[in-house]
């Protein structure tokens, strides 16, 4: 009897081993159905990349399975300098639950080094034991360095005028970087850089970036005309870049409005004409083109040139037009001021000529033969009434 006991206690005590041996066997067959059950999925496996782009992929975890799986995520390569991010509703992740029949899209961002051979990059991401494979085919030699482009270097202008140049400076670097700008120019030449309408001396440029850059250009006031080549540069601790601007100064435009004697005054009876020799100077190195005259006169004053234009003076040159102030008939006696003007597209010049207007000399005679026909007037009341 006891022995029958003892034998059933055994049979009993193995029963539950089996069972118990059983049910962790398909425990586990069932969590190696459900990781086998993944897979990833993306439509595009191969890119093309140029250094510093950065490529999105679109991932779909696809649970195959009858139960809900998760799998831990993890991205290999063997490439130095490839920065990457695994993302799912705007958060990095690191492992990911699928329910049965449906599928979880996952985001990586793979971005290109700068500094990178031109080649063919392999790389595979895993959800556990499912695998995706992707490449990127690098197309073009990747460079860490600056680089300044200006966009039209060469210009051309007369000694007064601001040459204005534009410019792009890019951070080929996977850093931020701090450019001081310089600039290498002739002995009086004014050269200011500016950004987003500031005048600056320095700049900030994020990695990859690129900043618009306007350099203007002021040249001296007796600069000669000729050619004039001035180096740029763009430095940070890093790296630097250069280039190179050009000024093609025709000359400066300057000139001079006298009269001939070079006296800046005159006269005129009332009513009356006065004709004066204006004389224009080219006082500057370039040649002076489409000259106008023009005067500002007093009320019911005219004044008129011969010629009234002048169709080009050569530098160091003078011409002369002949002016014409007629004064209104209603003028007192007194000084005047009547301004002349020479004006071409470049350039202008004035002269203020001080006008004396005289009276004329038959209200003198007419004066005089009042004043006498006052005494005749005294002188007969004085014999006519003096007796009496």
């Amino acid at each position: 009897m006891i022995m029958a006991l003892r034998y059933q206690k055994w049979l009993a005590m193995l029963l539950i081993g089996v069972i118990t041996l059983m049910g962790g066997t398909f425990t586990s067959v069932s969590k190696a159905e459900a990781q086998g059950s993944l897979e990833l999925y993306t439509p595009y496996l191969e890119w093309s990349a140029a250094p510093g782009e950065t490529i999105s992929y679109s991932i779909d975890l696809i649970n195959n399975g009858s139960s809900t799986a998760s799998a831990s995520l993890s991205f290999e390569t063997a490439a130095k300098g490839w920065d990457y991010s695994l993302t799912a509703g705007g958060r990095d992740i690191t492992k990911v639950a699928v329910k049965k029949g449906e599928a979880q899209t996952i985001n990586l961002q793979l971005h290109v080094p700068l500094e990178i051979n031109k080649g063919r990059y392999t790389f595979t991401l895993r959800a556990d034991n499912s695998s995706l494979p992707l490449v990127v085919n690098v197309s073009e030699q990747g460079t860490f360095k600056t680089e300044l482009s200006v966009d039209q270097a060469n210009m051309e202008g007369h000694a007064d005028s601001t040459f204005t140049y534009s410019a792009v400076l890019r951070n080929r670097t996977n850093q931020q970087q701090t450019y001081a700008f310089s600039a290498q120019a002739d002995s009086g030449f004014d050269v200011r850089f500016k950004a987003d309408g500031n005048s600056v001396t320095s700049v900030e440029v994020e990695p990859n970036a690129e900043k618009s850059i306007t350099i203007e250009v002021k040249p001296p006031e007796k600069v000669e005309a000729g050619s004039y080549s001035i180096p740029i540069a763009a430095t940070s601790k890093d790296t630097n870049a250069t280039a190179k601007i050009e000024a093609v100064i025709t000359g400066s435009y300057d000139m001079m409005l006298t009269t001939s004697d070079d006296r800046l005054s005159t006269d005129v009876k009332a009513g009356s004409e006065r004709k004066l020799t204006m004389v224009v100077h080219n006082t500057g190195s370039a040649e002076l083109q489409d000259l106008s005259f023009s005067a500002n006169a007093p009320t019911d004053w005219e004044v008129s040139f011969e010629p009234s234009t002048v169709s080009s003076i050569a530098p160091g040159e003078s011409k002369s037009v002949q002016a014409t102030i007629k004064s209104s008939g209603k003028s007192l006696p007194g000084d005047y001021v009547v301004s002349m003007t020479s004006s071409s597209a470049n350039k202008s010049a004035s002269a203020d000529l001080r006008v004396t207007v005289k009276s004329s000399v038959l209200w003198g005679w007419i004066g005089v033969l009042i004043i006498l026909a006052v005494f005749a007037g005294i002188y007969y009341l004085f014999r006519k009434f003096g007796r009496r």
